[in-house]
């Protein structure tokens, strides 16, 4: 990664949480847990300029131009919320699934091969 690919992350990440501060109370409170939450999951595309994270923040925006509340937007199950929200990404977790699948495979093929 060059040095102008990590600021530009860095000036884009700044600008994503300037969006954050200037929601309404209720809906940073609810982007803090769910960040939180979506961080210990772990999502590969969280912080992409398309990832989740800037998709929630323009739901909430849009929520809170209309007046509502956080939790009629998310509903009051913000985990089930967060969680249909990635069921179709991959997570870091995926990528180590696959990965040790892929060493068992090899070593038992090694150990079945020594066999025969």
């Amino acid at each position: 990664m060059r040095i102008q690919d990590i600021i530009e992350g860095k000036k884009e990440w700044r600008a994503h949480m300037a969006r954050v501060k200037a929601l309404p109370q209720d809906y940073r409170i609810v982007y803090k847990e769910i960040q939180k939450y979506l961080f210990k999951v772990g999502p590969v595309e969280l912080t992409e300029e398309t990832g989740i994270l800037s998709g929630i923040v323009d739901l909430f925006e849009e929520g809170a131009s209309v007046g509502k509340g956080v939790l009629e937007v998310t509903g009051s199950d913000v985990a089930a919320f967060c969680d249909d929200l990635i069921k179709d990404s991959q997570t870091y977790a995926d990528i180590y699934q696959e990965s040790a699948n892929q060493e068992v495979n090899k070593a038992m093929k090694k150990v079945i091969d020594k066999r025969e």
